[in-house]
């Protein structure tokens, strides 16, 4: 098989799992190498309308990613929404990501009729990214019972914006904040969060 049709069956697979992803930045990221190789390869035969296309895939997905890093940050890209630990939303939202939630936190249980239990939801315009689910146990410590992104955003920190906005927290009179020993490829550390023995993180706040 000729080198440059080894070339083009690599984009076109690459272009078919680019498609497959669920994370938007990786899809975008992806969908640029393969649209790059199949404008090279089209060129390469000539076909001119395949290149011009592949060209504009190119600069489209250059514009998304731009947008998407530059504001993976920017508070200003999201909202940080406190609900009652009870709401019928949040349910919702905890019903359809069960099974996802699981994985990444086995021994995961929210009863919202607890005592202490606050909600929050991190909002990217109407689409809801995050949650955040914290036990107040009455010692100023906001315990994580629940951080979770949704695998569209999983390459980005939503639930770090409730950290960040840690007047939210320390309005509550919380002095730090602690997480679960069993959490599933924790970020914690990136938001400078201290490693305990037992596996937790700590912020203080």
């Amino acid at each position: 098989m000729p080198w440059l049709e080894i070339v083009g069956w690599a984009g076109s697979a690459l272009l078919i799992y680019s498609v497959m992803q669920a994370r938007v930045l990786r899809f975008r990221v992806l969908n640029l190498i393969a649209s790059a190789i199949l404008a090279g390869f089209n060129a390469a035969l000539g076909i001119w309308p395949m290149v011009a296309m592949n060209a504009a895939l190119c600069l489209i997905n250059l514009w998304y990613i731009r947008i998407l890093v530059t504001t993976r940050h920017d508070e200003t890209a999201y909202d940080v929404l406190e609900v009652g630990p009870r709401d019928e939303y949040l349910r919702h939202v905890l019903r359809v990501h069960e099974a996802d939630i699981l994985r990444h936190q086995p021994d995961f249980v929210w009863d919202g009729a607890a005592p202490g239990n606050v909600a929050f939801l991190v909002q990217r315009g109407d689409e809801t990214v995050g949650v955040v689910l914290i036990n107040d146990t009455g010692d100023g410590v906001a315990r994580v019972v629940l951080d979770y992104v949704t695998p569209r955003y999983r390459d980005f920190s939503p639930g770090e914006f409730v950290w960040r906005r840690s007047t939210v927290l320390r309005d509550r009179g919380f002095r730090s904040v602690l997480t679960p020993e069993r959490m599933v490829g924790p970020y914690y550390a990136r938001l400078g969060f201290e490693p305990r023995d037992n596996g937790a993180f700590e912020l203080q706040l």
